[in-house]
């Protein structure tokens, strides 16, 4: 029983690893019309199984997915916890039954980057190296409590010159631990490249939260495009 117990940790370990590592090659993209920087998990996965069609800032929010590719089904699986099947078999229930429509689903990247840039509400995903020319790139906020903090002041990061020219990019994911009061009190590089982490760093630790009752860990993944 104990090695069972042991590989069951173990394998438990190595999806939540693969499950982050696919987040991190994932970037949220929206039309500038949406107000909020961030978003959390559970409002990608209401606006995309349309459970909502706006944002906790009031923000009209409508999906647009890509057809296919290894981002599509990277997004679908760790943000929706569903395969393409099964998404599309739910979509024809909702217009079935008129509780809602079928999304408009594009075949490449760019198309996603160009739809969303002229459409108003519109929140799509295309992978960390894709440019986001026109279009607003919104900060996925991890939860390690029972409830999300609400991000009051948000500092953007120095983008290192050097690293821009070389277009030298990625996304940094860091760990937070957020006191009572609302500051962030410690932060933990989980990944990306290290100087890029050293100017995100800087920048999180500035960010200041709604207060609670108790102490929050949160984890925040910062992109750094270099065609921005």
């Amino acid at each position: 029983m104990r090695y069972l117990r042991f590989f069951a940790a173990a394998f438990a370990v190595i999806v939540s690893v693969t499950l982050n590592t696919l987040a991190s090659d994932i970037k949220i993209v929206a039309n500038s019309s949406i107000k909020t920087d961030t978003i959390s998990p559970g409002e990608l996965k209401n606006i995309f199984l349309q459970e909502k069609n706006s944002l906790s800032d009031g923000s009209h929010a409508e999906p647009v997915l890509q057809k296919s590719g290894p981002i599509h089904q990277d997004f679908l699986q760790h943000y929706l916890g569903k395969t393409d099947d099964d998404l599309q078999t739910f979509y024809r229930a909702l217009v079935f039954t008129g509780r809602g429509f079928s999304p408009k689903q594009l075949g490449s990247e760019a198309e996603v980057i160009a739809y969303v840039t002229k459409t108003r509400g519109a929140i799509g995903y295309v992978s960390a190296e894709a440019a986001t020319d026109g279009v607003k790139t919104l900060t996925v906020l991890r939860s390690g409590s029972t409830a999300e903090r609400r991000l009051i002041t948000r500092v953007e990061p120095d983008y290192p010159l050097t690293l821009k020219r070389l277009s030298i990019g990625g996304t940094v994911r860091l760990q937070i631990t957020i006191a009572a009061k609302g500051n962030v009190e410690n932060i933990q590089v989980l990944g990306g490249n290290p100087i890029l982490a050293e100017s995100a760093t800087a920048a999180v630790k500035q960010w200041v939260y709604s207060t609670t009752h108790s102490r929050s860990t949160e984890e925040v993944s910062i992109p750094f495009d270099p065609n921005r």
